[in-house]
């Protein structure tokens, strides 16, 4: 790691600021076209990264054979069908291809309702690599069996530079695995709260690659649900990575179900009315919003969530005055609560986002190939260093990797 990085290390809001000065300032205008195209090209690479490198063990997670980059036809039918044979040819690729044995168990990484994210060593190509690890009578106790097996199917079908692998699964009698990209650099969230906020440059630039990723989830029929700072990731290279896909779903029309995290739901969730993918463009215009101000647009002092519910409803947003004008313009055209007016619902879509005056220096294409320089690089030693997360107390895992013993919920997991 470069020294000048090093001597931030606490005191990230300083080295942001020292930044904010210096990010790129190419001007160009999105090219959906382009990045399409790179989008494909670059799940090919990968897919022949993940034959190359992994070997045996470490199984492709491809969809539909090279990617789903491609559009979604807009006859509902047709779609449901293609998606239910992507799910099905993914499925029989991901299922038995790993064993608990195959790994070296390092640390936990964080904790859940039902389960634990660890940091492993493959004993076949000596990576490291992410194991998201669920009970299964927890995920049935708590009735998250669908978003479980979604969040598994959508991983399976989805490729993009800045969106979490999935590597494969696997399951015993009692456990769910999950094998997923190691990303060292721990979360936003953190960075975050370590900065208190950040300067516009440094904000634009995570809004501007978590847009790419949610343009790329829609186009393919998908709404992630889910967006906030706790499920951005930093790679080694500061570039992020989006995690934790429990909510995404396939969603070739509308959705009524109740999710998500309360700062982000839109007034249509709340509202317990009928929503599409526009969700997750209110979602980044909160997550904006909170880079830039320390704090999301609604919240209360007492946490009741009856109140929050309220001022989402109510859509009134208070602008602190350091806010730039473009970037106030934007925010307001994604915290609307009509329909008809929020960015990334109109008839151009993702398009007024993209070409939006607070973007204009913004080169997307250069941006999706990581080419542009991250406004602040995580402090990572080694390919295993997971010093950017927090230390839990260790659980004890003799009941991980048990294969003869009574599975009372196999069937509800079949695909695992």
């Amino acid at each position: 790691m470069q020294s000048h990085h090093q001597d931030y290390v606490n005191d990230p809001s300083a080295y942001l600021s020292s930044l904010s000065s210096a990010m790129p300032s190419d001007m160009s205008q999105m090219s959906s076209p382009q990045v399409a195209q790179q989008q494909q090209q670059q799940q090919q690479q990968q897919q022949q990264h993940i034959h190359q490198q992994s070997g045996a063990a470490m199984a492709s997670t491809s969809s539909n054979g090279n990617g789903i980059a491609a559009a979604v036809p807009s006859d509902p039918a047709q779609a449901a069908l293609l998606q239910q044979q992507q799910l099905a040819q993914t499925g029989r690729k991901l299922s038995g291809r790993y064993a608990l044995a195959d790994f070296t168990l390092q640390r936990t990484l964080g904790t859940g309702s039902f389960g634990r994210v660890h940091l492993v060593r493959s004993k076949h190509n000596m990576r490291f690599y992410a194991i998201k690890v669920l009970k299964k009578e927890q995920v049935v106790r708590m009735k998250q069996v669908e978003h479980t097996n979604s969040e598994r199917s959508v991983l399976s079908l989805v490729r993009h530079p800045f969106l979490v692998n999935l590597w494969g699964t696997f399951s015993d009698s009692t456990y769910l695995y999950m094998v997923m990209d190691f990303v060292p650099g721990g979360e936003l969230f953190t960075l975050l709260r370590k900065s208190q906020r950040f300067p516009h440059p440094v904000a634009k630039f995570y809004a501007a690659e978590v847009a790419l990723a949610i343009d790329y989830l829609h186009q393919n029929g998908f709404v992630y649900r889910d967006l906030k700072p706790e499920n951005i990731l930093l790679g080694a290279d500061g570039h992020l990575k989006i995690t934790d896909f429990g909510f995404a779903k396939w969603v070739p029309d509308v959705t009524w179900t109740l999710c998500g995290t309360p700062d982000y739901l839109a007034p249509e969730i709340v509202s317990s009315k009928g929503y599409n993918k526009s969700v997750d463009w209110w979602a980044l215009g909160v997550l904006l919003f909170e880079m830039l101000a320390g704090h999301p647009p609604f919240f209360t002092e007492d946490g009741n969530p009856i109140k929050l519910y309220e001022k989402i409803i109510a859509c009134k947003v208070r602008y602190p005055p350091y806010f730039e004008a473009a970037a106030k313009d934007l925010l307001k055209n994604l915290l609307t609560a009509d329909l008809t007016k929020r960015f990334g619902n109109l008839h151009r879509g993702s398009k007024d986002i993209f070409g939006h005056l607070w973007f204009a220096e913004v080169d997307w294409d250069r941006l999706y190939r990581r080419e542009i320089p991250a406004p602040y690089l995580p402090t990572v030693a080694t390919d295993g260093d997971a010093s950017q997360f927090e230390r839990y107390e260790e659980a004890d895992y003799s009941t991980y990797g048990i294969m003869d013993a009574p599975d009372h919920f196999a069937q509800l997991f079949p695909d695992w």
